[in-house]
C-alpha cells in the first residue's frame, strides 16, 4: 500500500470515528438542530480532508452527497438517517483504499 493510500485511509476512518461521535453526541442530548450544525461542519471539513489526503475527485464525490428526508416524524431516527447516509459512503471509500494493491519500496 502507498503511502498516500494508507494516509487517505487514516483519514477517512478518522472521519469515520469524529461521525460515529457526533452522532452518539447528539442521541445523548436529542439535540438534533445542533447535532445537524455540527454534521454540517463536519462535513465541510471531511470534503477539504479526502479532497487533499484522496484527491479531488473522492472529495467531489463526497461533497455531492446530501441524504434525503425520512419521513418518520421521528427526529432522532431521521438524523441517525442522516449519519448512515454519510457513513456508509465513507465506509466503502475505506474499503477500496484499503484493498488497493501495496506499492513495494522504491517502485
Amino acid at each position: 500500500m502507498s503511502q498516500e493510500v494508507s494516509k487517505g485511509l487514516a483519514v477517512v476512518q478518522q472521519q469515520i470515528k469524529e461521525l460515529d461521535a457526533l452522532a452518539k453526541q447528539t442521541r445523548e442530548d436529542l439535540n438534533t438542530v445542533a447535532g445537524d450544525e455540527r454534521v454540517a461542519k463536519w462535513k465541510a471539513r471531511t470534503v477539504t480532508l479526502i479532497t487533499e489526503a484522496v484527491g479531488p475527485a473522492e472529495g467531489q464525490k463526497f461533497a455531492a452527497i446530501h441524504p434525503g428526508p425520512s419521513f418518520t416524524n421521528d427526529l432522532v431516527e431521521e438524523f441517525n438517517d442522516t449519519i448512515d447516509g454519510y457513513r456508509t459512503p465513507l465506509a466503502t471509500l475505506a474499503k477500496q483504499l484499503a484493498a488497493t494493491p501495496r506499492t513495494p519500496p522504491g517502485a
